[in-house]
């Protein structure tokens, strides 16, 4: 839904969306989609999604999903992918052409390849985790390798690792106040990791932000480009500057740039934090393929139901 209200403005600028801004489900701008679109991020949590819904982690079974993807246009809301990403399109490549390498090796290791790919499709993965009753340790090793799918840096890895352990604390006890609790949790677990200095500012500035004048005041602080620390610092912060579903993901769509990410890596934990009644059902009701996606969700939960420990 997030990333819905955030594929028409997607690389809009901010002083153009404070001019006029995204209030409600809106169609075509960016990419000319009607209302209710949605777009590589969904797209990609969906080929997880997918692949997961049989109880089983098959890397190879997840990267064959974005090829169907990206080569025929499956998990796409109106039969046609219009957005990807160009690490993604490499990796999917590097599949592609692997010759027996394994799927976790195809993804871009290099310090530029550090977008947020792998943040934005991480959210089923850690869901089904949690669902399964892994350590965070434990899990933590699978994240990685769902990140290394396609990006594969640590500074990557971190940041999906950063926000499962907050998705974590949100499924154990939805409030704001537990992300602050899974954050702490993901700086223990990285300590001494070179790359956690990347995410300082928002273990020490914006993990200690609550929604007051003081929060809205630190929006000129905050980024929302591609860079995957940017985008998972814009996300935690609208996280912890709202306390409803609709003002959070209109306030990620409303930073402009990477619109849609942005939002949709931000309603994945609003969504743990105020429920599925808790999106507004005008929105809800506008997703394209909604009955799709809820069967693909349902299917997943009944086959974690019977294997669940």
């Amino acid at each position: 839904v997030a990333d819905a209200l955030g594929v028409p403005v997607e690389f809009c600028d901010r002083e153009e969306l404070d001019e006029a801004p995204v209030t409600d489900m809106m169609g075509y701008g960016t990419y000319s989609m009607p209302a209710g679109s949605w777009s590589d991020d969904t797209s990609m949590a969906l080929a997880t999604l997918d692949s997961l819904a049989d109880g089983v982690i098959d890397y190879d079974g997840i990267m064959e999903n974005f090829v169907a993807w990206w080569s025929r246009d499956e998990y796409t809301p109106t039969g046609e992918m219009f957005d990807i990403g160009g690490i993604c399109i490499s990796a999917i490549r590097n599949y592609l052409n692997a010759d027996g390498a394994r799927a976790v090796e195809c993804g871009l290791s290099d310090v530029g390849s550090n977008g947020n790919g792998s943040l934005m499709r991480i959210h089923p993965m850690s869901v089904y985790l949690y669902e399964m009753g892994y350590a965070l340790d434990e899990a933590m090793d699978i994240i990685h390798n769902t990140s290394a799918l396609t990006h594969a840096h640590m500074r990557s890895k971190i940041a999906c690792g950063i926000y499962t352990a907050a998705l974590w604390a949100v499924l154990d006890e939805p409030s704001v106040a537990s992300v602050r609790r899974g954050l702490s949790a993901a700086r223990r677990f990285y300590k001494g990791e070179s790359e956690l200095s990347a995410y300082n500012r928002l273990f020490e500035r914006i993990a200690g932000l609550c929604p007051s004048d003081e929060a809205d005041a630190y929006r000129v602080n905050i980024k929302s480009s591609g860079y995957v620390v940017d985008t998972l610092e814009a996300a935690i912060w609208c996280v912890l500057s709202t306390n409803n579903y609709k003002t959070c993901v209109l306030r990620a769509v409303n930073l402009g740039e990477d619109t849609d990410t942005v939002a949709a890596i931000a309603g994945g934990i609003a969504g743990a934090i105020y429920g599925y009644e808790g999106i507004p059902c005008s929105w809800r009701d506008t997703l394209i393929r909604r009955d799709y996606i809820e069967d693909m969700c349902e299917r997943a939960a009944a086959a974690w139901d019977r294997i669940r420990p």
